[in-house]
């Protein structure tokens, strides 16, 4: 794996191309310095790319023969193992992932989760029989067939590069679809090493996946409209999550939608309190804030709210951002200067909204360079404040009290998004209990983990539609044919 004197390559038809608009410089965020160029495409070049991808699609045997799909999927595997610590560093250095989390959701996960994909694929009941009837008074054989839905135009963000692009791939090209793949401009190699490495070391067809890296955004629009994509699968924040929808609209296409969220972290009364608020405070220090799942809102009982206030604020005060090479670095820098200075405006909105800030606040001090924001812990504001609604993706901590369970539901469910939740108290069957009434799509009740390959990921109501990963995610990318034959 080698990227060419520093410049990444598009996939397109089997075939490692420059960009059409020339190329694109890659940032370190922690460091600021350039890493290099991807090649940035143009229109041209991703009508070809959906050229391919169709004519894969229509004129191959790749939708209909498992056997190859699922050897393919688990060489892409194989081979993104195979140069594992390679791809740590460049995720690192481009991402700015901490080291720790590239043993997990930020590299390994994702890779070995591609075996899961393919295992679905083996096993899978493609043709179920539902025997024979008589509608109408006819005699009928029927059964019910699952195939892939066609090409895939796949759209992704920065923030967990390997991990949305992989539960995207892994599954639709399990499932038969060929695909296109847009990945966010901020990490553009992350994607394009990955289509070296299907074009040099698998057996993937020509034009069954098609990587195409740019910094114009109309491309992504191009794939929700063009009329030869059958489906476009999303992971990205609301608002354009909304525009892809209206776009995937004048075709009716299939729209599979991973959104933003402003999760709640709801500590009950007769919780370990310090326990609670420490994992609170720690997890949203992680890759500093950036993950659409990431519990972002405290609510705590309202007779403990100082005490909750100053153990969160202890935890992250304690966290300094940093280094993301050195192997005890959990709060990287954020992706770039535009979203640092995204999240010092919400800081800024947070005082001018009467709150105040138990640590954190702004930049930190001893990092002259780099995309850094202090863990931060918000005080003194209810849920009605923008800073407890909006999604800041950063290492900020909003604190709101609550007066009883019900209340705690009433104001974990009281936002636009459904993504994710965690629910702490001592009495198991309590905690369940309001974990039931949470309208989100995942819940971790007292430190239970649901990220998993088996596991369906999504969100209820302005968080998305449909799941990624697990049997359901691998199902989105199907299409259903029911088959009746008249029994004479």
């Amino acid at each position: 794996m080698a990227l060419i004197d520093g410049v990444s390559r598009l996939l397109i038809d089997g075939k490692l191309t420059p960009g059409g608009a020339g190329g694109f410089a890659t940032v370190n965020p922690a460091t600021e310095e350039v890493l290099g160029e991807a090649a940035n495409a143009d229109g041209a070049d991703m009508d070809r790319a959906i050229d391919a991808a169709r004519r894969a699609f229509d004129d191959t045997d790749w939708s209909t023969n498992t056997e190859l799909r699922v050897r393919c999927v688990r060489q892409l595997r194989d081979v993104l193992g195979e140069h594992l610590e390679e791809l740590r560093e460049l995720t690192i250095s481009e991402v700015g992932a901490p080291r720790m989390l590239t043993a997990g959701a930020q590299l390994e996960g994702p890779i070995a989760d591609l075996g899961f994909a393919a295992d679905t694929a083996e096993r899978y009941e493609w043709t179920q029989d539902l025997g024979q009837a008589a509608p109408l008074g006819i005699p009928t054989r029927r059964s019910v067939v699952r195939e892939a839905v066609g090409v895939v135009g796949a759209i992704t963000p920065w923030n967990f590069p390997h991990q949305i692009n992989l539960a995207k791939l892994g599954p639709a090209l399990a499932a038969g679809n060929t695909m296109v793949l847009k990945p966010a401009p901020d990490t553009p190699w992350v994607a394009a090493v990955i289509g070296e490495l299907i074009a040099e070391h698998t057996d993937i067809p020509p034009g069954v996946v098609n990587i195409v890296t740019s910094t114009d955004h109309a491309l992504g629009a191009m794939l929700a409209k063009d009329p030869r994509v059958d489906m476009v699968s999303f992971t990205g924040s609301t608002a354009t999550g909304r525009s892809v929808m209206a776009d995937a609209a004048a075709t009716v296409k299939k729209v599979f939608l991973e959104l933003g969220g402003k999760s709640a972290f709801v500590v009950l009364d007769d919780a370990d309190l310090a326990a609670a608020c420490s994992v609170a405070g720690f997890s949203v220090c992680l890759h500093a804030g950036q993950g659409c799942a990431i519990t972002t809102r405290l609510v705590v009982p309202r007779a403990r709210y100082d005490e909750a206030v100053a153990i969160a604020a202890g935890t992250m005060g304690s966290i300094k951002p940093g280094d993301p090479t050195k192997p005890g670095t959990v709060c990287g820098p954020v992706i770039s200067a535009r979203q640092r200075d995204r999240v010092q405006s919400y800081l800024d909105l947070a005082l001018a909204e009467g709150g105040e800030f138990a640590c954190g606040g702004g930049r930190p001090a001893d990092q002259p360079a780099g995309f850094f924001i202090e863990p931060t812990v918000i005080a003194g504001l209810t849920n009605e404040a923008r800073v407890a609604r909006e999604e800041i993706f950063g290492p900020v901590l909003t604190v709101i009290a609550h007066d009883g369970d019900d209340d705690a539901v009433r104001i974990a469910n009281d936002s636009p998004y459904g993504l994710s939740a965690t629910v702490y108290g001592a009495d198991a069957d309590r905690a369940a209990g309001v974990a039931a009434r949470l309208r989100a799509g995942t819940v971790n009740v007292n430190g239970g983990v649901w990220y998993s390959a088996d596991m369906p990921f999504g969100g209820y109501k302005q968080s998305g539609i449909g799941r990624e990963m697990g049997v359901a995610g691998f199902e989105e990318y199907l299409e259903t044919k029911a088959i009746a034959t008249a029994a004479n």
